[in-house]
């Protein structure tokens, strides 16, 4: 290397604010390179397999719906991120493509209500074949006990990044509808729009049983 040269990698790691350099550049690295497989070949690709007429967010929304019933367009509007407009915008596509029906709501009929068609249910059952099926010669070349222990890791350092942001920043992780109502992030932060949508189906069942 000539002199007064600096590496591409040294270069990248010294910009870590004096973290062990090579084991941080590697992680965030790699982390890049795991999201990225993830989304790419995990998402992307096979949607694009059970359903070439979706983008990755107008799915992810389809899966909570089919997931957790039926969604007013407010919420629909917090889980994209997005304006009222804009979210009524992705559920007309949804609707034309016989996804999502539109209904008034059986307590308020100022509200309407969304809710999974069959063939939404459908579609969404077919990609989580595709996603088993893609996975299974993957996971094959790991014993369960590492599959474990990649899990657990996973989970901590994401918790650990989650905890060491700022609090009120607006941040939305995005987990994709891959929602659990155990999910521990809920702990960590509570800007959550998967989680408020299903607080409110608890709250509206509580209030239609008192």
């Amino acid at each position: 290397m000539p002199p007064g040269e600096v590496s591409a990698d040294r270069s990248a790691t010294d910009g870590l604010n004096g973290l062990n350099g090579g084991k941080a550049f590697r992680l965030i690295r790699f982390a890049h390179i795991f999201a990225s497989a993830v989304r790419e070949r995990l998402e992307a690709e096979l949607l694009r397999e059970a359903n070439d007429s979706l983008t990755l967010s107008q799915f992810h929304l389809l899966r909570l719906i089919a997931l957790n019933g039926q969604h007013q367009i407010g919420e629909v509007a917090d889980f994209l991120g997005v304006t009222p407009p804009a979210a009524t915008k992705a559920i007309d596509k949804l609707e034309g493509l016989g996804l999502v029906r539109r209904g008034p709501s059986t307590t308020d009929r100022r509200v309407t209500l969304l809710s999974a068609t069959e063939n939404s249910r459908e579609l969404v059952s077919r990609y989580e074949e595709l996603e088993r099926a893609r996975l299974t010669p993957i996971l094959a070349g790991f014993s369960a006990e590492e599959i474990s222990q990649f899990t657990r890791l996973l989970e901590r350092f994401a918790l650990s990044l989650v905890a060491g942001g700022a609090e009120d920043d607006g941040l939305c992780l995005r987990c994709s509808a891959y929602f659990d109502d155990h999910c521990p992030v809920h702990k960590v932060t509570d800007n959550c729009p998967y989680q408020r949508m299903v607080d409110g189906k608890g709250r509206d069942r509580a209030a239609a049983e008192a």
